[in-house]
């Protein structure tokens, strides 16, 4: 286990040494870069969100100024393909460019490529598309019935299913239950940087041909291999870069139709092209997330002890099956979350929809299972009229049951679940703010005042994935360290150079970390599920181990002694015999010598494979306050206690908490992608899809907690979606708190302030 007490940088608060250049200069994007006569790309998009395609007429197009060519799925000899997730329904075909048939508003009909960006797009607006519309379905419910199907080869418009053993009776020892039906509505996981990819095929020094993609990517290497199988090329034969990424929080950690045309195009007309989506194209083509609709149960004693839970969810995956459809198995197995209840019930149905398929958004399933558990457990606590921070504390599973198994699978490491949320409590002054909402709600003039908990607990690293590490050392005696992790905003280059310092004693600011060259870099995992710190810091940090080691054979050969007699001096990097400091050689001289000698650079990787996942968890309190003649919500304050195992910098792990929660309280409050009935989009910009700013939020307060992790070395865990996990229930059920005695229980999320007034409007009636 890591020794930060040895360690010189390790838990201080590092400054971030990527920003000064985003801040001053900019990034380096995929938009940036590239052959500089590359050929664009528009793509002609379904105005239909259901309908069959009859004809392409490409004619009028094809003689506008700067048209290269028009190409359409049959013009690529494109095929339907299954889902690329075998549990997936396999009848539910997809060709990267719409054959037949068009699902959703927003799907690729044909590539539309031009000299110029600008003749694209009004190339791209006379392409005639020959529809003829069909009902669509919207509304998971509607479409689990199977009367509108999307694949009618398919037979049933159901992609994937969790069945449930339905014990009927596992409620009957309970002396109370609630019921509850609610919506977690779908959103957009608009990042910054919109999607880009730059596809250029030629000839390698061997006469190969190869591809080299520039792709905005969470994970570049399975980006080479998914392209190099969608191309039908060896792995060997594809070249991935990724350049800075501006934000992926899940959405980009995979293909998308676009980078497989562009590369197809770029093949047919021999020559690079480039795409880069507009911001409206962004909002209908990248996955979107969430979007599911629940019915739960809960039961339990009036003394607070919760016996039973049971949930059943439809999880929406858009027009066609893809990750999103198999998030609700991380809902099955974080369903229970923090707490020791004794029966469960379990049921995901996912179906497809006319809308844009959806996928991986920050927490990817763990918030999913986190919203409806939290929110039951406040209705729970308001049946029985006690403290929801009582009934928590009571069902607490205790930190001397870890290492355990949960009946849902999950294989937990350790937890603080009480000290969490006693942290909270203290920090908040939690009993004065209880008196001052009970002020409030005498005072007429006053702003309703809610207090609103959530205690989680999350999987991250959830398949165990291993990463690669490396680090170099140059005759100057700087580092060069390699990753295959990739860094979108989340302070690799910091938090991985500070690692590789503690151990050789190399200054930080002569260690560059570099990733995404999938030629430079051998291998990896990529970015997600909150792994990079716990597996790819551990890889880095084992590497520089390992390079110490290597060091301290060739300065015994340098010393003349014997190499278990060679120390390293952390406060010096230099290398000396033990008991004689004065005579020391540094990196460059060790380094130098073992070139000189052997033709060898001074050079160690490693793949860490870590024992099991990692369960980071915490205690959220949202404090809100209510117009309440608008129903405007505004959070007042918004206290934590994250725990992620042992924190590295913790500037950076505030940053990762605050942008977490950031995103929990927005979508909780306005976020929301709508369509209308017929599948139109109402909110396909940023005019009309509610975004937060920095404005409308509190400066978040968080308290310190830190309960290592036996596997990693680190005793790291996972942080990046953590707040998120934790703050969208705490400030819901902050706001239902607030409106508690006006009978009101459940308002449905985003609870937006129509919503809000519209509820204490109806409980005034009555």
């Amino acid at each position: 286990m890591l020794d930060t007490k040895t360690m010189s940088m390790i838990g201080n608060r590092v400054i971030r040494t990527e920003d000064p250049d985003f801040l001053t200069v900019g990034g380096m994007y995929v938009a940036d870069v590239g052959p500089s006569d590359a050929l664009h790309i528009t793509f002609v998009r379904s105005l239909m969100a259901h309908a069959k395609i009859l004809a392409i007429d490409t004619a009028e197009a094809m003689d506008m100024p700067g048209v290269v060519g028009i190409f359409t799925a049959s013009d690529l000899a494109l095929e339907a393909k299954p889902p690329g997730l075998p549990m997936l329904n396999q009848e539910m075909l997809r060709t990267w460019l719409a054959s037949d048939r068009a699902r959703f508003v927003g799907e690729l009909v044909a590539a539309v490529v031009t000299k110029t960006r600008e003749q694209g797009v009004d190339a791209a607006e006379v392409v005639f598309v020959d529809y003829e519309p069909l009902d669509a379905v919207v509304d998971i419910r509607e479409s689990i019935k199977d009367d509108l199907l999307l694949f009618p080869d398919a037979s049933t418009n159901i992609a994937w299913h969790v069945p449930s053993p339905d014990e009927q009776d596992m409620f009957a020892e309970c002396e109370v239950t609630v019921d509850l039906a609610m919506r977690n509505p779908r959103m957009s996981v608009a990042p910054m940087e919109p999607r880009s990819a730059v596809s250029h095929w030629a000839a390698d020094e061997n006469g190969q041909v190869r591809l080299t993609q520039w792709s905005c990517t969470q994970f570049p290497h399975r980006t080479r291999d998914d392209m190099a199988a969608g191309m039908g090329v060896d792995a060997t034969d594809v070249h991935v870069i990724t350049p800075d990424v501006g934000g992926g929080f899940g959405g980009k950690n995979g293909l998308y139709p676009e980078d497989m045309v562009t590369a197809a195009v770029a093949r047919a007309v021999d020559r690079p092209v480039r795409w880069t989506e507009t911001r409206s194209e962004s909002m209908l083509g990248l996955a979107h997330a969430r979007s599911l609709y629940y019915e739960l149960t809960i039961g339990g004693d009036r003394d607070g002890r919760v016996k039973a839970y049971r949930i059943k969810m439809i999880q929406d995956g858009g027009a066609y099956p893809n990750i999103g459809c198999l998030l609700p198995m991380f809902t099955r197995i974080m369903a229970l979350g923090v707490y020791d209840i004794e029966k469960f019930d379990f049921e995901s149905t996912s179906v497809v929809t006319n809308t844009s398929p959806t996928g991986a958004y920050r927490g990817a399933g763990r918030p999913e299972a986190t919203t409806p558990l939290e929110r039951m457990m406040d209705a729970f606590a308001m049946e029985i009229e006690m403290d929801p921070a009582a009934v928590r504390r009571i069902n607490f599973i205790p930190p001397d049951a870890f290492p355990m198994t949960t009946q849902t699978g999950a294989d937990m490491d350790s937890g603080e679940y009480a000290k969490a949320m006693d942290a909270v409590i203290e920090a908040a002054d939690y009993v004065g703010l209880r008196a001052e909402q009970a002020r409030r709600r005498t005072d007429p003039s006053a702003k309703l005042l809610g207090l609103g908990w959530s205690t989680y607990v999350e999987i991250t690293n959830p398949m165990s994935a291993p990463e690669f590490g490396s680090i170099e050392i140059k005759t100057d005696g700087s580092a060069v360290v390699l990753t295959g992790s990739s860094s979108h905003g989340q302070g690799h280059h910091t938090a991985f150079a500070q690692l590789a310092a503690d151990i050789t004693g190399i200054p930080f600011d002569k260690i560059v970390v570099r990733h995404g060259d999938t030629d430079e870099v051998p291998r990896g995992g990529g970015t997600g599920g909150s792994r990079s710190l716990q597996v790819g810091g551990t890889a880095v940090y084992e590497a520089s181990e390992m390079v110490v080691d290597q060091a301290r054979k060739a300065a015994a050969d340098l010393l003349e002694a014997n190499p278990a007699d060679i120390v390293l001096n952390i406060e010096t990097g230099g290398f000396a015999v033990t008991g004689s400091p004065s005579i020391s050689k540094t990196w460059s001289e060790v380094a130098g010598h073992l070139e000189a000698t052997t033709g060898d650079v001074l050079k160690a990787e490693t793949d860490f494979q870590p024992t099991g996942a990692t369960f980071p968890f915490g205690a959220h309190l949202s404090v809100v306050e209510i117009d309440r003649d608008t129903g405007e919500v505004s959070v007042l304050r918004h206290i934590s206690c994250d725990d992620a195992g042992t924190i590295i910098n913790p500037l950076i792990f505030d940053g990762q908490v605050h942008g977490g929660v950031a995103s929990g309280i927005a979508h909780t409050l306005m976020e929301e992608f709508v369509y209308d009935d017929d599948g139109n989009p109402l909110t396909s910009n940023f005019m009309d899809y509610a975004f937060m700013s920095a404005a409308e939020f509190p400066s978040f307060e968080r308290t310190a907690l830190e309960t290592p992790t036996d596997r990693n070395p680190l005793g790291a865990k996972g942080i990046g979606e953590a707040g998120t996990i934790g703050a969208g229930p705490a400030v819901h059920n902050a706001v239902v708190d607030a409106l508690s005695h006006l009978g009101i229980r459940h308002i449905e999320m985003p609870t937006t302030p129509q919503r809000v007034w519209n509820a204490m409007s109806a409980a005034e009636v009555n």
